[in-house]
């Protein structure tokens, strides 16, 4: 039994608590939360060579051996995550690390960094249903003060806001764990799956499964429950949204992709529920983009937006389908953290991010405006960028299933994406200068964090017959749960 899954965790909680008393010296801090990132993104390394050669990985906490005591259980679908997940709040980090006034990094900035790091992992690695309600509550509190970093009136407001959605969803979190256990007796994963396939009352089982659903859909702003998250990731600094924006809905993506091929995946009607949650999701996500002026609304509604491909392809339930539902995951983070810190570093040198007042930045900073450019076409789907290539992947499974409509709809809404990214493109970049540039020390420094992000991006689509292996991995073990589940009951490899 090794300790490595636990090391995702352990690390950015050890840096936190020293980030604690060290929020007075704010150069102490970047670079120790620096140092700590970059240790665990070496982890998240490793953990996704170990998954790859010897399979699924588990730790039983305490000796106790499951299912009776928490464990961590490590397969690739969790294992990417955590990768992904690493990359970018390393690079994240290095832009808020040039871009954060003084007075927000001594308001414990990097301490909750970490925080929110260690309740995203823990998502990700924790086997136990219980105790992914008790990771995305660390996360929740860390997000919440974060959010409201530097008190503004409408920080505050969109926080409460975003407090109230949360705590009513993991209410409805809790009475479906206590459903749960009422019909299985226990709250490991991998028992419940196993025990669950016993019950015979499927109306119950389906009202477990439609409460689960609620939850990680308002967590992942699907629709009809997405309406809180524009206005919520418009509120705090960009470097903090655009690390939401990245992260934080992909854990509720992922908490639907384990939960309904580990638990429900016999219950037929699922697959149809979540491809027209999908589709109304892109389609309504797109639309609410195009009515915007301000770069920051474009890309929180693209959020919404580009989720729906991600359940497009969990919603198909085919090893195609999946497999570019996380292809689509690792794609998306990767590019839509870019563009919010592209946005991040438009708006500190020009004071805004209104299209309306913005215009003229290609000249004086043409890097940006190129940077800008290979990600909004990535995330269009132009080829052969990675946008395509998960696109194109989902686009041929939704054909092999003959479910033409969503195939249709996200067609439709690629070519959407793709105007609303040429909007931003013509009015910031294009137009006759607006704003006046100011001066914005650390710019090579954002840049280089904005750049990492594209590139890896470019590779991820240039290399698709490399990355997309890993990609195909999960979703086997995702669709064929047996090897997870004996790894986890028998608590060793």
């Amino acid at each position: 039994m090794s300790n490595l899954p636990i090391l995702p965790v352990v690390l950015p909680l050890a840096a936190a608590i020293v980030l604690l008393f060290t929020r007075e010296r704010p150069r102490l801090s970047r670079a120790l939360a620096l140092v700590a990132n970059t240790i665990t993104l070496g982890v998240a390394l490793v953990l996704v060579a170990t998954v790859e050669r010897d399979g699924v990985q588990v730790l039983a906490f305490g000796g106790w051996e499951p299912p009776f005591g928490i464990v961590f259980a490590v397969d690739m679908l969790s294992a990417l995550m955590v990768l992904v997940t690493m990359v970018v709040s390393t690079a994240t980090l290095i832009f808020a690390c040039w871009s954060l006034d003084e007075a927000r990094e001594r308001m414990f900035f990097y301490a909750l960094f970490e925080f929110l790091l260690m309740g995203v992992n823990g998502s990700f690695l924790t086997g136990d249903l219980f105790n992914l309600f008790v990771w995305f509550e660390v996360l929740l509190v860390s997000s919440y003060a974060l959010m409201s970093l530097g008190s503004t009136a409408y920080q505050l407001q969109e926080t409460f806001k975003y407090l109230v959605i949360n705590v009513v969803s993991s209410t409805l979190f809790l009475v479906g764990v206590a459903m749960i256990y009422s019909l299985t007796g226990t709250l490991n994963m991998a028992d419940i799956s196993v025990k669950l396939a016993a019950v015979d009352d499927q109306a119950l089982k389906g009202i477990v499964a439609a409460i689960f659903i609620v939850v990680f859909s308002i967590k992942a702003a699907l629709f009809p429950v997405y309406s809180w998250l524009p206005r919520s990731y418009f509120a705090p600094p960009t470097v903090i949204s655009g690390l939401f924006g990245g992260l934080l809905t992909k854990v509720g993506v992922y908490a639907l992709f384990r939960v309904v091929t580990l638990l429900f995946s016999d219950l037929d009607y699922l697959g149809p529920l979540l491809l027209f949650i999908a589709g109304a999701t892109m389609l309504l996500g797109v639309l609410g983009a195009l009515s915007q002026w301000d770069m920051k609304r474009i890309l929180s509604y693209h959020i919404v937006s580009q989720i729906g491909y991600m359940i497009m392809g969990l919603g198909l339930l085919s090893p195609l389908g999946l497999a570019g539902g996380i292809f689509y995951i690792i794609h998306h983070i990767l590019v839509k953290t870019a563009l919010f810190l592209v946005a991040g570093a438009v708006e500190k040198s020009r004071g805004s991010t209104s299209l309306r007042r913005l215009g003229g930045v290609i000249e004086r900073e043409p890097a940006l405006a190129g940077l800008f450019l290979l990600a909004g076409l990535g995330l269009a789907g132009v080829p052969p960028l990675s946008g395509f290539v998960a696109k194109l992947m989902l686009i041929e499974a939704g054909l092999q299933g003959t479910n033409y409509l969503i195939v249709g709809v996200s067609l439709l809404v690629s070519f959407l994406t793709l105007f609303s990214m040429m909007k931003i493109y013509r009015y910031a970049f294009w137009c006759e200068e607006g704003l006046p540039a100011g001066e914005a020390p650390g710019y090579r420094a954002r840049l280089v964090s904005i750049a990492v992000l594209v590139a890896l991006g470019i590779a991820l689509g240039l290399g698709a017959q490399t990355a997309m292996p890993y990609a195909r991995i999960a979703a086997e073990q995702l669709l064929d749960p047996s090897a997870y589940v004996a790894a986890v009951l028998r608590g060793t490899q």
